[in-house]
């Protein structure tokens, strides 16, 4: 068997991010580096493999070897031995991350492109902001967007603490003019100089741009969602179906795990879209709009896949509305393969166990300060 190894879906749906629109800070762009290099790619081999993949729906073992290349998800996104954050600090960041009044029309909260009653998307192909403008990028969900390698498609943003702070200011998105408003806003509200003291309480001056950001963050990374996929990483072979367990083996057997791999399957690297046929859409150079260098042309952050059944549409302009055609599309331009429609729906079957339990308590809507 001829295998390919490249991810089979390197831009499927993305660090959690409202549609990039030009505004990002300054010092991020300024600490950008060039993306990885990715393996060269392969020679398309469709023709060599069609009766291998037609035959490859027997169900068995897989790899254990392989299967150790991804983990269980944890309950907190955060580095480990990081201190824990405090309840105080949870909670501002959950009410920040719903309040509209953090936009300049009091209309739109981090809430609205990032439902995370829906996943942590809109599924919308390009997101509504200030006086109905929209962003040229789709929204990615904000669910495990904090263990990921960076923020934003083009990884702009080094950590979600830092994400948090941008859509707020930009024009196309939450549009409020500049930091000093928004704490201006903030400062108009006695609940929030009260809850910004009890999240921050060694801090001469708490109620800060830069703690707003802490303080989403800190919320951010508690939205994980654990799926029948980590019931059977941590043994329970039953989780899965035969149908399941099938398209698990094609997407490891053809290599998608070379960049969809780790505890979020995928998001920690980046990736060309197009590595062997190139991708239809060149309008977005992706992380070169940012870095200038050639080597980043069509370089985007490989998303996770969990919840990737619930997130369409796909791709970092929406274009695709269906994750079978998403599936088809990868196959074609990451690898040089016409998948079988067997294949197609194998892999989408498994891609559907890792949809998890959205954790209703933790994202209910708060009582917001007056």
């Amino acid at each position: 068997m001829k295998r390919v190894m490249f991810s089979l879906f390197p831009i499927l749906a993305a660090c959690g991010s409202s549609p990039d629109a030009p505004a990002p800070p300054p010092a991020t762009v300024a600490a950008a580096a060039p993306a990885p290099t990715p393996p060269a790619a392969p020679a398309p081999g469709a023709a060599a493999r069609t009766a291998e993949i037609a035959t490859r729906s027997e169900v068995g073992e897989v790899n254990p070897r392989l299967l150790r290349r991804f983990k269980p998800v944890r309950p907190v996104l955060a580095e480990s031995g990081a201190p824990a954050a405090s309840d105080a600090l949870i909670d501002l960041g959950r009410m920040l991350f719903f309040d509209k009044r953090l936009s300049r029309d009091r209309d739109l909260s981090c809430n609205s492109c990032h439902a995370l009653d829906h996943y942590g998307v809109d599924n919308e192909p390009t997101s509504v902001g200030a006086k109905g403008a929209r962003g040229h990028r789709n929204s990615p969900s904000v669910y495990h967007a904090a263990g990921q390698v960076a923020c934003f498609w083009d990884g702009r943003a080094v950590d979600v603490e830092e994400q948090a702070k941008g859509p707020i200011l930009n024009p196309a998105e939450m549009a409020m003019p500049d930091a000093k408003a928004v704490i201006a806003v903030l400062r108009a509200i006695p609940g929030y100089a009260a809850a910004f003291r009890a999240a921050f309480p060694g801090d001469a001056a708490p109620l800060s741009y830069d703690n707003l950001g802490r303080a989403i963050g800190a919320f951010e990374r508690r939205l994980v969602t654990p799926s029948r996929w980590d019931q059977y990483l941590a043994g329970d072979h039953a989780a899965l179906t035969a149908q399941e367990v099938a398209g698990l083996k094609l997407f490891t057997d053809i290599g998608c795990m070379t960049c969809h791999t780790g505890e979020l399957v995928g998001g920690s690297m980046f990736q060309k879209v197009g590595l062997v046929e190139a991708w239809p859409n060149q309008s977005d150079q992706g992380r070169y709009d940012l870095t200038h260098v050639s080597s980043d042309r069509m370089m985007f952050k490989v998303p996770s896949l969990r919840n990737v059944a619930k997130t369409a549409p796909y791709f970092h302009d929406g274009s695709v509305k269906t994750l079978d055609e998403a599936v088809t599309m990868m196959g074609r331009h990451q690898l040089g393969e016409e998948l079988g429609k067997s294949d197609v729906a194998a892999i989408a079957s498994w891609l559907g166990s890792l949809t998890g339990e959205l954790p209703a308590t933790y994202i209910a809507a708060p009582r917001l300060p007056e």
